[in-house]
């Protein structure tokens, strides 16, 4: 039943407007970090590729049975993350009925949010994803993968991913931010280029959960 609601939820998108929804997780971490990301993102999707998404995200707690609701949910921060036993089956059952977890590394997540994906997926290893997969051809082409958006430590960007039956349900960018590049501008100062950027694979992300 479960699939059924969300495969609906997916073909319905060309008729009606859809919702998509920031996580809210425990443990301390800043869930709150990008104020104005999701809307950012939310405008240029409807201006660009054609979706229907409202646009004010929704808030949902990763144990919240409204969590099913939506297509799309985007989570960052930059310190600790706690999934209770509640969060971890809801989350679980979420991702294998066919939801889509965007995890951003917003800066100081990572040592944190490996652990938690090991308690939704124990028998599911990150895996990263290669600069032929789908979500980086459209409809904007990155062919050579997750751009770099902020420096961080000064490593190359990583896109892992986490896959049921050979689709990908989970996304964990790191050393890249997209969310800083989603902001309004004067929020970090980035350069045009790099916002285009941000966005562009913001949409590819967004078009990929539309239509796979």
């Amino acid at each position: 039943m479960k699939k059924i609601v969300l495969l609906f939820l997916l073909i319905s998108v060309s008729s009606f407007a859809q919702e998509i929804a920031l996580l809210k997780y425990s443990g301390g971490g800043d869930w709150y970090a990008n104020p104005t990301s999701l809307p950012n993102l939310i405008n240029f999707c409807n201006s660009n590729i054609n979706t229907r998404i409202k646009a004010k995200p929704s808030t949902v707690e990763p144990s919240n049975p409204d969590l099913l609701s939506y297509p799309f949910v985007h989570m960052t921060g930059h310190g600790n993350v706690v999934f209770s036993d509640a969060d971890v089956t809801n989350l679980r059952n979420y991702l294998t009925a066919g939801g889509f977890l965007h995890i951003d590394d917003n800066y100081g997540m990572d040592q944190y949010i490996r652990k938690e994906i090991k308690k939704i997926f124990p028998n599911n290893s990150l895996v990263e994803i290669p600069a032929n997969h789908p979500i980086f051809q459209k409809p904007f082409p990155f062919p050579n993968g997750l751009p770099k958006i902020h420096e961080h430590d000064g490593t190359r960007p990583q896109a892992f991913g986490i896959f049921v039956d050979n689709k990908l349900v989970l996304l964990y960018t790191y050393e890249c931010d997209l969310g800083d590049g989603w902001e309004d501008a004067e929020v970090h100062n980035d350069p045009a280029n790099a916002r285009d950027k941000a966005l562009k694979m913001g949409a590819n992300i967004i078009n990929y959960i539309f239509t796979n």
